[in-house]
């Protein structure tokens, strides 16, 4: 990767660029870097009448593998914590909700920003396991 990106500016294109993809796609954002003690949700919005909770993943290249592959069973249990908890929030607690994983890929850099190759959006990526 050349350019001045670390990982963590990396992320922040990330979920500026999965945001504003959302947004085209006639979501509305409802809260960004929503926290819960050391839980995060990258994004939450509403898909017409569904709450979605969003995760979103970039990478600068393939060679630590795609990335949706970072959302491993352990993220997966955070962000459900966190979910969970922006829940008790809201005045209707069980609205119907979903699960979302948005893939960033982006290519080489500039000074200022990443190019974007390909962003792809798993819809109900994953649920929680109820037993």
């Amino acid at each position: 990767m050349t350019g001045n990106f670390d990982p963590h500016s990396l992320g922040q294109q990330g979920e500026h660029l999965a945001a504003e993809y959302l947004i085209t796609k006639g979501y509305r954002i409802v809260e960004r870097n929503y926290r819960a003690r050391r839980n995060e949700i990258d994004i939450i919005a509403l898909d017409r009448g569904t709450l979605c909770f969003i995760e979103v993943k970039t990478r600068g290249s393939l060679e630590k593998g795609h990335p949706i592959e970072a959302v491993t069973p352990q993220k997966q249990k955070e962000i459900i914590k966190a979910a969970k908890s922006y829940l008790l929030t809201l005045e209707n607690r069980e609205p119907d909700c979903r699960f979302d994983v948005i893939a960033v890929l982006s290519g080489p850099f500039d000074d200022m920003h990443p190019a974007v190759v390909s962003i792809e959006h798993f819809i109900d990526a994953f649920w929680e396991e109820t037993r």
